[in-house]
């Protein structure tokens, strides 16, 4: 076992050479084999190739804690989950259509399903056990290549929130389906130590959801989900209790509250940066006056009310403006005349006029 974790997984030709050692030895330990206990229950073990898998499990875990580079640690998690599938499958030949119908039925006295069935459902919780663990351990991975990244490496595609938002959503749903493994449906603290773990990896989950619309500067979305993180931590932390041994694995929780207490501080300062330098791009080109459009063609502006009914076009109506008048011109020199006399014209005139009238009416003209 040390020579293959030396060696840096299952490839090359001395590595297999020592896979075919270890199994041959497993299948000779695999004779004092005959049982195996999960969770208070105890089960015959007659399958050789499923004997061998559960002797080398202990082995395998060991392995990948040992193993020192990322590399190895993958290679030794997909050797392992195609062990455990295969060891999965040899127990579905088993359970063949008729027999099948007999193991799914339910003793009416213990309430149990058949022994077989819950062997095929333990070699599921660790096939599925270790899904979630290697995925988990791709997460670490990722999260400490986001906090090393380079903004100005471009020969690479850079890790981002939404890598990690996968991973948690195939964890999550690895976990729903071992809430539904036959033979555990009355297993209350197995239900209990299930959803405490679904509440860690939501947190993780809602986290860099959060981060995720960080990026794009949508505040108010990221400080809920920041808010949802925090209860989902909160509720894990009040319900831990007895079940702290079987969460000791997972993410510190308590990690996570502070790492998100921090970043609500940062968002908030960055919202209101960032409110601020919106507010002084938009003042900077919006009409500070009330000038008319035809007095700023000169000024690039923002004035909203151009396309509404109440444009500010022109002054209407337009105002008054000084123009030169007509010159009037004023005889002055009239009151400085002096008229001749018109008194003896006047005389005569006043006397003709009466002759003349009493002749015009007899008829007399000279």
């Amino acid at each position: 076992m040390q020579m293959r974790l030396r060696s840096g997984g299952t490839e090359g030709l001395l590595a297999e050479k020592l896979e075919a050692l270890i199994t041959q030895t497993r299948a000779k330990q695999a004779a004092t084999m005959s049982e195996v206990e999960w969770r208070g229950r105890t089960v015959p073990v007659k399958i050789d190739k499923v004997r061998i898998f559960l002797l080398g499990l202990a082995d395998n875990e060991a392995a990948i804690v040992q193993a020192e580079s990322e590399e190895t640690k993958e290679r030794l998690f997909e050797s392992m989950l195609s062990e455990c599938r295969d060891a999965i499958q040899v127990v579905r030949e088993e359970l063949k259509p008729d027999q099948k119908q007999r193991d799914y039925i339910l003793d009416g006295e213990s309430g149990k399903v058949s022994n077989l069935q819950y062997l095929h459902s333990y070699l599921t919780y660790i096939k599925l056990s270790t899904a979630i663990k290697r995925n988990e351990n791709m997460a670490k991975g990722l999260q400490r290549a986001l906090l090393q990244q380079q903004p100005e490496d471009d020969s690479k595609r850079s890790p981002r929130p939404q890598d990690l938002i996968r991973l948690y959503d195939i964890i999550l749903q690895n976990l729903v389906e071992l809430l539904q493994l036959p033979g555990l449906e009355e297993d209350k603290a197995f239900q209990k130590e299930i959803g405490l773990k679904t509440l860690v990896f939501k947190a993780y989950r809602c986290f860099f959801i959060a981060q995720s619309y960080v990026l794009v500067k949508k505040w108010s979305e990221a400080l809920v989900l920041y808010d949802r993180v925090l209860k989902y931590a909160n509720e894990v932390n009040s319900d831990a209790g007895a079940f702290k041994n079987s969460l000791k694995d997972l993410p510190d929780v308590q990690e996570l509250i502070t790492q998100v207490r921090s970043e609500k501080c940062s968002l908030q300062a960055a919202a209101i940066l960032d409110a601020d330098d919106s507010h002084q791009t938009e003042t900077s080109f919006q009409v500070k006056d009330n000038k008319p459009l035809v007095e700023r063609f000169e000024t690039f502006c923002l004035d909203p009310s151009l396309v509404t009914k109440q444009a500010n076009l022109v002054h209407f109506p337009p105002g008054f403006q000084p123009i030169p008048c007509k010159p009037l011109f004023f005889d002055l020199a009239l009151n400085h005349v002096a008229f001749p006399p018109l008194e003896d014209k006047l005389e005569q005139k006043t006397k003709s006029g009466l002759t003349g009238y009493i002749k015009g009416i007899f008829g007399f003209r000279s």
